[in-house]
């Protein structure tokens, strides 16, 4: 609109000039001020064509990342990503490679113990990723939602029927052609602890089941996150998240806001919990603290089995707020959906997210602080 406005200033004022005179005398009938208006003008619009175009290329040969809302290579953007088992106790940590995961899931598994499943875009470049576990019912449908290819070093008995489905593309460890293709173990720990898998062997266990690469055209991103060119997501009508704990009852953990670099910092275990790949702590962007219903399916096992479909409460959190939301996930392979109070799914800001799946029976343990000082208080 802009455009065809300066482009009709300029047309009626050539028309003027032309049609006021002869071809004898044309600059003798153009005023100074009519001069600077047509040279401005045609500034303006060379300068607007020119900021046009860095915009229309500045993301060139990238797209928006599904699991971070980042820019990111296109070709990667478009690769379904791998989403691993990864043991939590205190004997398999420090884990390997998480710190490259783009979102981790925590939820419970047997007695008081919490599994993490690390989802990465771009796995291939992994060097390395430790202590690979076993798979839990639960934890399948929350990778399917990404439409991940999942890693796990053997399963719960309750997942098997599950994992035989084809639509479940799974790597396990205990696939005799994966053994020391794919999987291998680590000498310097003790099993089940030490298995671990890398970038390479990933891509030949992917290359040795046949699993398609790519989504498919009509897959559709699962969250929504904000826009460049838009003021990050600060939370309103929440509660203050310098600190958050999401109430587990055997790592402990928490996480703390960092107000300089806008990111959450995890610990468990009474000391920061790291990546032993890069001896960095773990941070994230976004918490998701969803509660759901849950039973024990084997008393003599422990095994224990989520809700994952349905709908139920929980919590958003980021840069140092917390809201309540509602989450709601249709079937087995759609995304589980987070709204706000007002019913509006929300948005989540650009970066890595960490989701808790908290028992609806320890929902009370989950607790927000102001401040460092309060949570040390307690």
């Amino acid at each position: 609109m802009k455009k065809l406005a300066i482009l009709a200033v300029l047309g009626g004022l050539c028309l003027a000039l032309f049609s006021g005179c002869g071809t004898e005398d044309l600059s003798a009938s153009v005023s100074d001020e009519q001069l600077e208006i047509g040279i401005v003008a045609v500034e303006d619009l060379a300068a607007e064509e020119e900021a046009e175009t860095e915009t229309d290329t500045s993301h060139e040969g990238e797209a928006r990342s599904d699991l971070t809302g980042e820019w990111i290579d296109a070709d990667l953007a478009a690769q379904r990503p791998f989403a691993v088992m990864i043991g939590n106790t205190k004997v398999a940590t420090p884990q390997y490679g998480i710190g490259s995961a783009d979102i981790i899931y925590e939820a419970p598994v047997e007695g008081p113990e919490t599994r993490l499943m690390a989802i990465f875009q771009d796995y291939q470049n992994v060097e390395k990723i430790m202590s690979i576990r076993s798979c839990r019912l639960y934890y399948i449908d929350w990778a399917l939602e990404f439409d991940a290819i999942y890693g796990h070093y053997g399963q719960a008995y309750l997942a098997v029927d599950m994992l035989s489905q084809s639509y479940v593309n799974n790597l396990s460890g205990l696939e005799g052609q994966l053994e020391n293709t794919m999987y291998f173990r680590d000498s310097s720990k003790n099993a089940p602890h030490n298995a671990y898998t890398t970038g390479e062997g990933i891509l030949e266990g992917i290359s040795i089941k046949g699993y398609e690469t790519q989504h498919d055209e009509d897959y559709e991103s699962h969250y929504q996150f904000n826009e460049d060119d838009e003021n990050e997501i600060t939370l309103t009508d929440g509660e203050a998240a310098a600190v958050v704990q999401p109430g587990y009852l055997a790592n402990k953990p928490w996480f703390v806001y960092n107000a300089e670099t806008g990111l959450y910092e995890r610990y468990q275990n009474s000391a920061e919990q790291i990546d032993a790949l890069t001896d960095e702590q773990l941070t994230v962007k976004n918490i998701l603290i969803q509660v759901c219903d849950w039973y024990t399916a084997n008393t003599d096992t422990g095994y224990l089995d989520v809700e994952t479909i349905g709908s139920g409460t929980g919590w958003y959190v980021t840069n140092g707020q917390a809201i309540p939301v509602t989450w709601s996930k249709e079937s087995q392979t759609a995304a589980t959906r987070y709204y706000d109070s007002d019913g509006v799914e929300i948005i989540l800001n650009q970066g890595k997210t960490w989701v808790c799946i908290v028992q609806d029976t320890y929902e009370d343990n989950i607790t927000f602080y102001a401040g460092e000082e309060e949570f040390s208080a307690q």
